[in-house]
């Protein structure tokens, strides 16, 4: 153990180099060859499969599967990427376990399923591995289509449209493509720059252009791309973060999440990263999940999450939750956080309030309890950013609202993704919107 790991403080280097990178290893390692046979001989190849109802983007499964076990890995992965051209991601970073692979009938008969998300893993790796050239596009419509943000919805949106020949502008924030796939997800589940070889695999297609610095609201407005092309599709994402509303919510200490996990994934040496001794994670979902687990792996010694309700309430999955216990995270319920205290206007401890719910309402109880940190990292979710949106989008809950095709209130312009307020914050479900809407707006583009 490097002996930085016992300092207080949010120091950088807490462990070494080296095993910062044993840690950091691919979460579920690949299948090889064999292993994927004899994972794909397991499956019973339903003609009525629930695992394709399940999925968000309709994969047949059945399909795929049997492609893998007659040898046959690229026609598998033509039928994965049919539906769903992040397949290779969704493999990866996918709940699985709450999805398709819950309701397998190997799992419901024996509890355990076929190995859905490694076979699916297996099939698309072997296609962008060896530089299939699966999709040809259409010939040129002559049409133009603005696509706000690339992230998961934005580049499958993208990609359906410039399949059908229709040219696409991409108007990206940031420095990079990949939204939530590239910023968002733990570095332990996507490694290996997986994001933007995926984001090559999708521009090859061709008829895309993304253009960086580019921000809805700053300079980039709603209605000149209502007016300068055919469609607008909106795939912004959920930029804006929940901050802590209490005392010391600004000391020197307290780091959002979002930006935690956003700096691991953009750091070109982990031990680079600063992270305290004793932490407290703020939240329930899958973003205090990713920042507890990997404040963990970078020399943290003590790591608890602090969630306001109960275990079964959590948006964390409980294969998540369970993950975090496994490498050492405490996950308390019922507390909710009521100050950050401090000494020299840095983080020595979090009081917090015990909760209980009473006719469905999430109360305090008035009883409190301290916990030591030097580090607070703040999980209590996103929002939509509006400023730009202008009247003419309605909202519902403070996203986007959309009709069963993505289309909003305003004049050629459909959203999909988180933004919007059929949204679950899964890159699946951004992946199907963004592919529905595509296929919304080339029907109306051909009429």
């Amino acid at each position: 153990m490097n002996s930085k790991q016992h300092m207080s403080g949010v120091v950088a280097g807490r462990l070494d180099p080296s095993d910062i990178a044993d840690n950091f290893q691919d979460l579920h390692p690949p299948l090889s060859a064999h292993e994927a046979i004899v994972a794909a001989d397991r499956c019973y190849f339903c003609h009525d499969a629930p695992c394709v109802t399940a999925c968000p983007t309709s994969i047949d499964i059945p399909m795929f599967i049997r492609q893998i076990s007659t040898g046959n890995p690229l026609g598998s992965a033509e039928t994965i990427f049919d539906q769903n051209i992040l397949g290779g991601m969704c493999a990866r970073v996918c709940p699985t376990e709450t999805l398709c692979e819950q309701v397998c009938v190997r799992e419901v008969a024996e509890g355990k399923p076929v190995k859905i998300g490694l076979l699916q893993r297996y099939a698309t790796d072997h296609a962008m591995d060896n530089g299939a050239d699966i999709y040809t596009r259409a010939p040129a419509t002559g049409n133009k289509v603005a696509v706000v943000g690339a992230g998961p919805a934005g580049l499958a949106c993208a990609h359906r449209l410039a399949l059908y020949g229709h040219d696409v502008v991409i108007f990206e924030s940031r420095e990079k493509p990949g939204g939530l796939n590239e910023f968002g997800i733990a570095a332990y589940k996507t490694v290996d720059g997986f994001a933007q070889r995926e984001v090559d695999f999708v521009l090859s297609i061709g008829g895309i252009d993304i253009q960086y610095g580019q921000e809805l609201g700053d300079g980039l407005s709603l209605e000149q791309l209502q007016s300068d092309y055919d469609a607008v599709f909106l795939g912004t994402g959920l930029a804006g973060v929940n901050a802590l509303q209490m005392p010391g919510a600004d000391a020197d200490g307290v780091v959002d999440a979002v930006d935690f996990i956003a700096g691991l994934r953009q750091s070109a040496d982990k031990s680079d990263i600063a992270v305290g001794r004793r932490i407290v994670v703020i939240g329930g979902g899958m973003t205090a999940i990713d920042a507890a687990v990997q404040a963990k792996l970078l020399g943290a010694e003590d790591v608890t999450i602090c969630y306001r309700r109960g275990k079964d309430q959590m948006n964390a999955s409980l294969f998540e939750q369970d993950l975090a216990t496994s490498r050492g995270v405490v996950i308390r319920h019922w507390l909710q956080p009521e100050q950050v205290n401090t000494t020299d206007g840095k983080v020595q401890s979090v009081t917090l309030e015990y909760t209980s719910q009473t006719d469905g309402k999430l109360v305090g109880t008035g009883e409190t309890m301290t916990i030591e940190a030097d580090q607070v990292l703040v999980a209590i979710g996103q929002k939509l950013e509006t400023s730009g949106l202008g009247s003419p989008v309605k909202l519902d809950g403070g996203r986007i609202a959309t009709d069963q095709n993505g289309r909003t209130s305003a004049d050629n312009v459909w959203a999909g993704g988180d933004c919007t307020n059929s949204g679950d914050d899964l890159t699946v479900t951004a992946v199907a919107q963004g592919r529905d809407a595509a296929e919304a707006i080339n029907d109306t583009l051909k009429r």
